[in-house]
């Protein structure tokens, strides 16, 4: 209920409502809305759909809220870790789907306080989880790490982006998951590019795509992002080699849907990822056909996304230059 009423309360911000606005905006008395956002009342489900709506979250904000059934065993299992159960781990799955699904419709500073409070709270379960259903708990927990170290990354809050990516890739390793361990390796890359480290972002996107487990769609496009680096370091022949290597995976990673954990690795979305390869390597012409054919394949939910900005700023600079 707090993490709804922070999440809320920081989306209308961004749209640019007041509380009384919103109000009236959504038809709902002021009083009672008040104490909602102020994580002092339940919204109901009506009224969370309303304020999804008036933000434009597509869903995902209504979505963050637990049914009573999830609230009651998340509940028990926050009480008792030893005995965390299936519907523990399918309610906090859906949860960070959910969370996920905001970082395409709301500013990363609104989403990220109430993130690192689902990331406490899990690391908190799994330490006195116990039984059959932990190994889901430890993925779910990796996950939450490294979508937490994605969103710290985007604004640059640098040392506790790696902190949680760490955790994540040590989390991912204790139960073996490979996609896991390569998109926290991803992040990692991600960051290096943030900071115009282009040594970091070879090394990291290599790492990521020479991870076992990984999934043909995560090593396509980490294959790319390492040549990316490399040629921004000048080694124009080995990143000439990788992108070969990526592209006789790209019929193989096409041919299977991008897993679960990575759902946004579509063919269209490494359009991205090879913009980003052939704009390091001059290629102009050919970047900015990349990064405007991956564009306009992405979702309705993900085209006004914050984190497209680096590939529409991309895209202008091929535009300018070819």
């Amino acid at each position: 209920m707090s993490d709804f009423a922070d999440l809320a309360r920081r989306a209308l911000q961004d749209s640019g409502y007041s509380m009384r606005a919103a109000a009236r905006a959504i038809h709902y008395d002021l009083s009672y809305l008040s104490r909602v956002l102020n994580g002092k009342q339940a919204p109901s489900a009506k009224l969370a759909d309303a304020l999804d709506g008036l933000v434009g979250a597509g869903g995902a904000l209504s979505a963050v809220l637990l049914d009573d059934d999830e609230h009651s065993r998340v509940i028990r299992s926050a009480e008792r870790p030893s005995r965390v159960d299936a519907g523990t781990v399918d309610a906090l799955a859906r949860v960070l789907s959910a969370y996920r699904r905001l970082d395409d419709a709301l500013d990363p500073e609104s989403v990220i306080p109430a993130t690192l409070t689902q990331v406490n709270d899990v690391t908190r379960m799994l330490k006195g989880a116990r039984g059959v259903h932990r190994d889901r708990l430890v993925a779910v927990a990796s996950e939450y790490a490294q979508f937490a170290g994605w969103m710290l990354a985007q604004v640059r809050r640098d040392d506790e982006a790696v902190s949680l990516l760490t955790q994540a890739l040590e989390l991912a390793d204790e139960i073996g998951d490979g996609t896991l361990a390569a998109q926290a390796l991803n992040f990692r890359g991600y960051l290096a590019r943030r900071q115009g480290r282009q040594q970091g972002v070879a090394r990291w996107y290599s790492a990521a795509a020479h991870t076992p487990g990984a999934h043909p769609a995560q090593r396509l496009g980490d294959m790319l992002q390492s040549a990316a680096g490399l040629a921004a370091l000048g080694e124009t022949d080995r990143a000439l080699r990788m992108v070969d290597d990526a592209e006789r995976l790209a019929d193989t990673a096409a041919a299977v849907p991008p897993p679960e954990t990575a759902y946004w690795l579509t063919p269209g979305f490494n359009r991205l990822n090879m913009g980003l390869c052939t704009l390091a390597l001059g290629r102009y012409d050919e970047a900015a056909d990349h990064f405007s054919a991956g564009l306009a394949a992405l979702p309705p939910d993900q085209q006004g996304a914050a984190w497209t900005r680096e590939h529409r700023d991309a895209l202008a600079r091929a535009v300018a230059v070819r």
